[in-house]
């Protein structure tokens, strides 16, 4: 029987949640709420009337000092009652936990036996409308794909308080049911619809050879004498689905591509992008190291490795969680950044956690105007992908080191969310490579984590395809990190135990990807679902085997070891549970206890998916080329609204509500300066405290450059995440990248009528990625792409600029000899490196004008490679005070950014820049030109750092100073004198929350 125990403050008791929520509401909807009170309602199966009255007696849910506890609703005087609560079989990590807090209290053997169900009821105050409070619920509380709300008034509540039960779980009971679906006889109509209705993403391509496998002799006698029927089951076409999504597969990135360049005249064909250029440049670099080669293993696990130290390899990988994200942005980032820890994690024989970055891409929070169907205000995705990753990564104990945020008005249609993870690997475990990994044939497969739900069901193929209004609730997850923490605390000792043999996440396809991709070590593997551990009845056995719930990892442990491994999961309060074994039989055997379920070759569920054959056609974009004009007189007010545009301002609002101090080894932090409120350019943190080096995580991002040429948008990101890692001091030799391609679609169809450019843009973007790879020396270890990135809802289609986040892990020898973008002492010499251009498209300026630019900026990979290097010996040598890289905004609100951090003052003189062709002065301060940064120099020191530039374009315009005033001329005629102190509050307000 279902009972309800509610728990709310005492009488008195200052309710700052419900303060929060109120403030919400006023803030995002405009109504008018006085005030909010919350109540937290416990829905309990499984007890009987004792031990309810027990747990409200005691402390088991609730805090006696400050809360009550009743088994009846109740009483309030508000206005309005709203409860929300996750739907049947969305995880309920609360509720899990209350369960366990349950089973503690009342001393319970089997907790299974009592579920809970957990709700937020708000007691509102506020002269509102039904309509209104059906908005709160709707527009702010509730996100109806994974949650349902209901609410009464105040008045019909206090004549009958209480809302009925939630149901607690999913009804139903465990099922064998395995369905038999008749591809012999289904029309090139009938496949099609079948692979959208129940989300497949399959092409007809690819449907066709699906059933011509099933047509062939040698599975249909296999089939025979394994008991299955000629047709699919319902789980093998859920299985090759998965392992062929575009997500899993990166089916764009594989395929042959007939790319034809309209400006040269010249048609050449790409068999694989991935393999031309990602792949191969990192191993024509790796050639070229010869047996100065750092990578480790490179595109080959969950995460790239490389060299660290004399005892330790770093890895590093970075994924997106774009779709979930748009449809619950806290559920979807949350699992986001839980999901990538979980890769390092699963990296050779598993890493340690050392960091997080995070990089998000959003329409304005100020959006103003309807919305279309399903998609959610901007805002409200920003504060729940901020929540989602902030309680990801804070509760997991990882410090989040480096990120940013892009704005862009077509983000509106789905939101980009990068996440990644830096860990850290024994370069020997138990005489073999830290990085190295293989299961053998007899090892056993056990799952460790947490249990299998319906959430996260057709995610890989969910996430390779457009969004749109009939997107499915399951395919969003609900991570939950402390789980995830006891589990990998759990590994690292059996790790170090040397208990197992290989190890991965289960990530997207759940133990369908997991042990699928690990048996291509052995050759094959059985596994029984029957033994699977569930959250809840009710999950077929196609559920269980593609099922992405979150907080699980899959291992290959020798028989020998099976005993300890799971004595030690105990100790440890982690579930572990043996379903099968690794074999070399060449198949993907799963069954349901003595039923079959899906027997494939492993060759085909690997290798069968067909190679698509695509066009591309480039054509370059025109641009009109406008004149800028701006007086004098206005540049000090255009600095200051410069400073506060929304890809420039201050994301402290943000950066302060993660925590970049646990463990104890950041060293340069995201906030730097004297009031820690400066942009740093990377991070810097120290993960053995016990030796002073040091990884340098830094990234770049830029896709407004798309507009114009995808080629410089890859080039720019390339060299914007290079040199915000030399902007500290990082080592250009001793560099590694990790490339996220995010994309609109970029194959020609009736939806897409521009796809062959777009495919263009993504032959021009990698065609860049290689050619500056390989000048940088810098090789790409792991990477991901996301396809597919966009929206079509209400009549209209929305898709993303092309975007790429390009990050750099690098390598410091020593974390002293280091240093930070803040002006440090007044009399240091301002130099600025490298030439200026106009160059100006795509440009904060050209943004905020609304104007026209014709250029963007180009790379000059050979002169940056030089200065590069030259200011990695400047700063190692003791010779730089500070150093700032210009992006955003160029050199003059780079200028501004190093004013404010410092709070001191400088004088400088725009005349001494060193310029490339004809331009005025606003254009010559805010070009975008690339590879320069500033530096401020001891004047003792100047003579010194000068010659280590000899030959280079390098520009003294001024000093630092300590009268608190930022002072730009161009020779004699005052352009810009403006206060530090006004300029830091312009930085800072705009995101000021």
């Amino acid at each position: 029987m279902l009972r309800r125990i509610e728990v709310g403050l005492r009488a008195g008791v200052t309710d700052t949640v419900g303060r929060k929520t109120a403030s919400k509401i006023k803030e995002s909807l405009g109504l008018d709420v006085t005030d909010v009170r919350l109540v937290k309602v416990f829905t309990v199966d499984g007890l009987d009337g004792e031990h309810l009255e027990h747990l409200v007696g005691t402390a088991g849910l609730h805090d006696p000092v400050l809360q009550e506890a009743s088994l009846t609703p109740v009483a309030s005087d508000a206005d309005w009652v709203l409860e929300v609560g996750f739907r049947p079989g969305v995880t309920d990590n609360e509720g899990r936990t209350a369960r366990e807090t349950i089973a503690i209290v009342l001393g319970l053997k089997k907790r299974e036996s009592v579920s809970v169900f957990v709700s937020n009821q708000y007691h509102i105050y506020g002269a509102l409308t039904e309509a209104q409070v059906d908005s709160i619920g709707k527009d702010l509380l509730a996100n109806e794909l994974i949650q349902r709300y209901e609410y009464t008034s105040g008045a019909a509540w206090r004549a009958k308080p209480g809302f009925a039960p939630f149901a607690a779980r999913v009804s139903g009971h465990a099922s064998s049911e395995v369905a038999v679906i008749p591809f012999a006889t289904m029309s090139d109509e009938e496949l099609m619809a079948f692979s959208r209705e129940n989300t497949l993403a399959l092409s007809l391509e690819e449907l066709h050879a699906i059933r011509a496998y099933y047509t062939r002799e040698d599975v249909r006698a296999h089939r025979t004498a394994t008991g299955l029927p000629a047709n699919p089951t319902d789980a093998e076409i859920e299985v090759l689905a998965q392992t062929w999504s575009e997500h899993c597969k990166h089916k764009i990135f594989s395929s042959r591509i007939d790319y034809t360049d309209a400006e040269t005249g010249r048609r050449e064909t790409v068999d694989s992008l991935y393999k031309t250029y990602i792949q191969g440049s990192t191993k024509i670099l790796r050639t070229r190291m010869g047996k100065d080669d750092f990578c480790r293993s490179v595109f080959k696990d969950n995460a790239g490795v490389i060299a660290f130290n004399e005892t330790h390899d770093v890895c590093i990988k970075v994924e997106t969680h774009n779709s979930p994200s748009a449809l619950d942005p806290y559920g979807g980032a949350l699992t986001g950044i839980v999901g990538v820890n979980r890769d390092p994690m699963g990296t050779g024989m598993g890493a340690n956690m050392v960091c997080n970055t995070d990089v998000f891409c959003f329409a304005s929070p100020f959006h103003e105007g309807e919305l279309p169907p399903r998609l959610l205000h901007p805002r409200r995705v920003l504060e729940g992908v901020r929540e989602g990753v902030e309680h990801g990564g804070n509760k997991s104990g990882i410090p989040t080191v480096n990120g940013s945020i892009v704005f862009e008005d077509r983000y509106l249609g789905k939101p980009l969310v990068y996440c990644g993870t830096v860990g850290m690997i024994p370069k020997e475990i138990h005489g073999k490579p830290g990085h190295y990994k293989k299961a053998l044939p007899g090892d056993i497969i056990v799952m460790a984590g947490g249990r299998i739900g319906k959430d996260g069901i057709h995610g890989a193929t969910f996430s390779s395809e457009e969004l749109h209004e009939e997107s499915p609730a399951t395919a969003v997850q609900i991570g939950d990190p402390i789980t995830q923490r006891k589990m990998y605390d759990f590994i690292m000792r059996a790790r170090d135990k040397g208990l197992y043999n290989a190890i991965t996440d289960n990530g997207a396809g759940g133990l369908s990807s997991s042990v699928g991709e690990m048996s291509e070590d052995t050759g094959g593997f059985r596994m029984d679902l029957s033994k699977a551990p569930l959250k809840y009845d009710g999950l077929r056995p196609w559920e269980i085997l593609l099922s992405e719930a979150q907080e699980r990892m899959t291992l290959a442990v020798p028989p020998r070891h099976m005993e300890e491994f799971m004595q030690l999961a105990g100790e440890m309060d982690v579930e572990a549970t043996a379903l099968g074994e690794f074999t070399d039989s060449g198949f993907f055997h799963v069954t349901y206890g003595d039923k079959p379920v899906a027997s494939l070759h492993m060759d085909f569920v690997h290798e069968g998916v067909p190679q698509m054959r695509l066009v591309a056609e480039w054509k370059q974009p025109r641009h009109a080329d406008a004149k800028i004009d701006v007086a004098d007189a206005d540049q000090g007010g255009l600095l200051k609204t410069m400073l506060g545009r929304l890809n420039i301002c201050s994301k402290e609002y943000v950066i302060r509500q993660y925590d970049h101090e646990v463990k104890g080894g950041s060293v340069i932090k995201p906030l730097v300066g004297v009031k820690r409120d400066g942009p740093a350019d990377a991070g810097v943190v120290r993960p053995r405290l016990d030796s002073e080096y040091g990884i340098v995580l830094s990234h770049g991002i830029c896709p407004r450059y798309s507009d114009y040429d995808t080629y410089w948008m890859m080039a720019n990101a390339i060299d914007e995440a290079v040199r915000n890692a030399v902007a500290v001091g990082a080592d250009l030799d001793h560099m590694a990248g990790c490339d996220n391609f995010c994309w609109c679609d970029p194959v020609q169809s009736e939806k897409t009528p521009d796809g062959h450019y777009k495919l263009a843009q993504l032959v021009r973007a990698n065609k860049a990625l290689a050619h500056f790879c390989l000048a940088y020396g810098v090789p790409c270890v792991s990477g991901k792409d996301s396809m597919k990135n966009d929206y079509t809802g209400g009549g209209v289609k929305i898709s993303i600029p092309p975007t790429v986040l390009y990050s750099v892990l690098g390598v410091i020898k020593d974390v002293n000899k280091t240093t930070t973008s803040d002006f440090k002492k007044p009399g240091d010499r301002i130099y600025l490196l490298g030439a200026t251009l106009r160059e100006l498209g795509g440009s904060e300026l050209i943004d905020e004008l609304a104007l026209s630019a014709a250029s963007v900026p180009q790379v000059d990979a050979l002169a940056a490679r030089a200065r590069y290097r030259a200011v990695h010996t400047a700063i190692t040598s003791g010779l730089v005070n500070g150093c700032h890289d210009c992006s955003d905004g160029g050199f003059i609100v780079a200028l501004a950014e190093m004013a404010l951090a410092g709070r001191l003052g400088a004088r400088v003189d725009m005349e001494k820049l060193v310029t490339v062709g004809a331009m005025n002065r606003t254009e010559a301060l805010y070009s975008e030109s690339a590879s320069r940064l500033i530096a401020t120099v001891p004047a003792a020191k100047a003579a010194t750092f000068e010659a280590l530039f000899k030959g280079q374009h390098i520009a003294c315009l001024g000093e630092v100073t300590d009268n608190g005033v930022l002072t730009v001329t161009s020779g004699t005629s005052p352009l810009i004198t403006e206060n530090v102190e006004a300029l830091a509050k312009a930085f800072k307000a705009t995101l000021n929350f």
